[in-house]
């Protein structure tokens, strides 16, 4: 399945220091991994910075950077010039001071040095799925074992009626997309921890950073991609009786359909997958 894994390890080495291989991926709002290799470890704490600085400011300012990351205002604008033509900030200029926005590129470099960091996920390999509000990946950790990433997405133009519909923000009146993709992250991983613990058909929860959520990898196929199946009438008993095992636990999916239902190859037993509308 891994045609081509991005392989990393992230630490305060110096840039250029890290064993990396090159990877297809296209950057913008899929997930590119290839650069992380080169950024060294005052790149990763001025994008750590402005993710700060993001919770009160729009727009973050040069000089407010360079007081949370305690770097110099000189080195500063090097290091964010950067950031910037890697995509994983963006710089912004209006009347009152010029200032920098985190992409979700550099989003998904924090999120996955984090995960690096805790030894929980060391190459990234092909995106096996996109939705309205995530994409999917393969990777892997440091001893082979494939896993899956789930990398949240909210803000895309098809969907953002998602800040009137769900609660995610609660008595806050805004916030950043990517501040609402870490909230949904947030919940799912919270159901999956419970609904695992207590025997539910979903996949095991490993670890969480930020907007992403690192899962064991199930062989199996989304439901919407299978025309046949051997026991049709028992898979439909099985997925009416956890529509009630839901309920008795006082739970609603809330998308409880085809694309959100996997197969198991060998047996043929559901996997529940999505949990954030619940």
């Amino acid at each position: 399945m891994l045609a081509m894994m991005v392989q990393f390890n992230v630490d305060n080495r110096e840039a250029g220091d890290l064993p990396f291989s090159t990877s297809p991926l296209s950057k913008g709002m899929k997930l590119d991994a290839t650069d992380i290799r080169y950024l060294s470890s005052e790149e990763f704490r001025v994008l750590t910075a402005v993710e700060m600085g993001s919770k009160n400011h729009e727009v973050v300012p040069t000089s407010l950077i360079s007081q949370i990351s305690k770097l110099r205002s000189g080195g500063i604008n090097k290091i964010l010039g950067g950031l910037a033509k890697r995509g994983l900030v963006s710089r912004v200029q209006n009347a009152k001071y010029d200032g920098y926005r985190l992409t979700y590129g550099g989003y998904d470099y924090l999120a996955i040095r984090t995960m690096s960091k805790r030894d929980t996920v060391a190459a990234i390999g092909n995106q096996i799925g996109v939705g309205k509000e995530s994409d999917i990946y393969v990777v892997s950790n440091s001893e082979g074992e494939q896993m899956v990433l789930k990398l949240h997405r909210l803000g895309r133009i098809s969907f953002r009626a998602i800040k009137n519909k769900r609660d995610y923000l609660g008595k806050r009146k805004s916030a950043t997309w990517m501040y609402m993709s870490r909230l949904a992250t947030q919940k799912e991983w919270a159901f999956m921890k419970v609904l695992h613990e207590h025997g539910f058909p979903v996949p095991k929860p490993i670890d969480q950073a930020r907007h992403c959520i690192l899962m064991e990898l199930i062989d199996a196929y989304p439901l919407r991609q299978i025309s046949e199946h051997p026991s049709p009438g028992t898979l439909y008993s099985s997925l009416m009786d956890l529509i009630v095992r839901f309920a008795h636990s006082g739970l609603i999916h809330g998308d409880f359909n085809e694309f959100n239902i996997l197969i198991k190859r060998e047996t043929g037993e559901p996997i529940v997958i999505d949990f954030p509308q619940m």
